[in-house]
């Protein structure tokens, strides 16, 4: 078995998956595990480029993650997936240290998901030398969470065009649970010219609401019971904006989740979806997002809605 794949990755063999694709029915091998990026390179050449969709994964995959492969599988010819803990965008080293790891569980999750090469590098590969790339988003990267975790989307930026040079997709697959990251992945895409499509993704939910998150298991009982508290104050403050204005629904969204003694408001806004900025008025702009982050005993959580 060669260095660059993992050892537990399958093997080599056809799979009785068939995938219907433009009115077409292909057989396809079975998942390939790589770790080296030379060695994902050299298989990505000998596939049809055009094809190529991408959902790049910090792992501890969950079924938002799969929605987003399984999106990308009815759509391309080939589906890649990264999974990659990026230190360059955890500007809290304890936070990176306990975020969860599973790659063997991920690997099952992705071949039932239909991906077709997955990546799953070591620090090195990502970064043979340190990335000293310093982005300029304006003021969309320092806002919300910007201004809450300095140097974060900086390392967002860093490792989403490195992996975009890697794989080289047509179309790559982001979480709408991310709003933010997504205007920084466009601002990104258009500053260095990179030939991708950015597709949005609807945030997938539990039962009870809550944004599904790898973070999520790491809350304790009281806090997860708690946490759907969240996306319920966030579907009334949509109703609640046809009486309030931005200011006061601002304030009576911290009021509400912190009724809940257990949860604390970071940030709430109300924000232009494509710039990111504020809102005065409801009449700032044709889409505003109602964006907020909420600290849950030790775990940060975020979410969003549409307000307008």
């Amino acid at each position: 078995m060669s260095a660059g794949i993992s050892t537990f990755a399958p093997a080599i063999r056809f799979s009785v998956r068939r995938i219907h694709f433009q009115s077409e029915i292909f057989i396809r091998k079975a998942m390939k595990v790589f770790t080296s990026v030379k060695e994902l390179r050299a298989e990505l050449d000998r596939t049809e480029q055009s094809g190529i969709g991408f959902v790049p994964t910090m792992g501890a995959l969950h079924a938002g993650h799969r929605s987003l492969v399984e999106r990308a599988r009815k759509e391309n010819q080939t589906v890649v997936v990264s999974v990659f803990v990026n230190p360059t965008q955890f500007n809290d080293k304890n936070d990176l240290k306990h975020y969860p790891r599973t790659p063997e569980a991920d690997a099952q999750v992705l071949e039932e998901a239909g991906a077709d090469f997955v990546l799953m590098p070591s620090v090195e590969e990502i970064y043979p030398e340190p990335d000293t790339r310093v982005f300029d988003f304006g003021q969309i990267d320092k806002v919300m969470e910007g201004a809450t975790r300095p140097g974060h989307f900086n390392g967002v930026a860093q490792v989403v065009s490195r992996l975009f040079d890697i794989v080289r997709p047509a179309r790559a697959y982001f979480g709408e649970k991310d709003f933010q990251q997504i205007a920084v992945i466009r601002a990104m895409v258009e500053q260095l010219r990179i030939p991708v499509q950015i597709v949005e993704c609807p945030i997938v939910r539990g039962e009870d609401g809550l944004a599904l998150s790898s973070r999520n298991q790491l809350l304790d009982a009281p806090h997860r019971a708690a946490a759907p508290h969240i996306y319920a104050t966030l579907r009334q403050a949509v109703d609640k904006s046809r009486e309030l204005d931005p200011q006061a629904l601002k304030e009576w969204v911290v009021r509400e989740v912190e009724s809940n003694p257990l949860l604390k408001v970071i940030y709430y806004q109300s924000v232009n979806a494509r710039t990111m900025q504020e809102v005065q008025s409801w009449n700032d702009c044709d889409r505003i997002q109602g964006c907020i982050a909420v600290q849950a005993g030790e775990i940060r959580l975020i979410d969003n809605i549409r307000i307008r």
